[in-house]
């Protein structure tokens, strides 16, 4: 096991990445490739804010993280502010969501948040200019909770930017992409079909689950909803970095 990773694991703050293990995970993966690639800072993003208890969550992460690696976290919650657009058919699993579920109290929420920016507005708009009005770090993990096909669709056009937008395997967590028995989502419709359509139209960039977790013995729910945007055309994407990395171990503190 390498430097960073003995860091990671016998550290003091572990017991605190139980609250949603599933944030807590792409961001240290997208951390410390970022690190051994030589990033100083990354951009971690939530589609589907909604009460925001989940930008708190990675809020509190940030703060370990950056300690525990010296690298700075850049947070944006993506949300119409308003609850669920309206279903348009069957392929937004309109038997299980309808418009307006999920509503934000803006206000109640901003005072809860410290580092984190609020994006607000259907995000088929937000995102048009996202990366000119806020010019984020390079985008490291991404969590995407919007619920519907559409919006999962329109919440993937985060990766339509050049390469120096993104790290090289942006670690991505898919909350409804499994389902649930009232659901049932399945590849015709909801966050799979999103997926498969994203992988179809994009030859050199591709969403793949993250295998090696689907194969443990105490495999755990939030692992099958785990994956990986690999960006092939990324200058960066076939740097090596598998061993350890003395710029990377440099970062943690004894």
């Amino acid at each position: 096991m390498n430097k960073y990773r003995r860091a990671f694991y016998k550290s003091p703050f572990l017991i605190e990445f139980q609250d949603r293990p599933y944030y807590a995970y792409p961001m240290y993966q997208a951390a410390t490739q970022a690190l051994a690639l030589g990033y100083k800072a990354i951009s971690v993003i939530e589609f589907g804010v909604a009460g925001g208890n989940g930008m708190v969550c990675l809020e509190k992460h940030a703060r370990i993280l950056s300690k525990l690696l010296r690298i700075e976290f850049q947070l944006y919650g993506f949300d119409t502010g308003t609850g669920l657009p309206p279903p348009e058919g069957y392929r937004d699993v309109e038997h299980n969501w309808k418009q307006g579920l999920f509503r934000m109290d803006v206000e109640k929420l901003k005072s809860r948040l410290t580092i984190s920016q609020l994006v607000l507005g259907d995000v088929a708009d937000t995102l048009k200019d996202f990366y000119m009005a806020y010019k984020p770090a390079p985008v490291g993990a991404v969590i995407f909770d919007v619920d519907l096909y559409s919006s999962t669709r329109a919440a993937l056009k985060i990766f339509d930017t050049g390469a120096g937008n993104l790290i090289p395997r942006v670690r991505c967590y898919f909350d409804d992409i499994i389902g649930s028995e009232i659901s049932l989502t399945n590849e015709y419709m909801g966050e799979k079909l999103a997926v498969d359509e994203y992988n179809r139209t994009h030859a050199q960039r591709k969403i793949t689950p993250v295998y090696h977790l689907q194969a443990r013995s105490y495999r755990k729910k939030w692992h099958l909803k785990s994956f990986v945007h690999h960006a092939y055309d990324h200058p960066l994407y076939s740097r090596f970095i598998a061993r350890d990395n003395d710029a990377v171990a440099g970062q943690l503190r004894a």
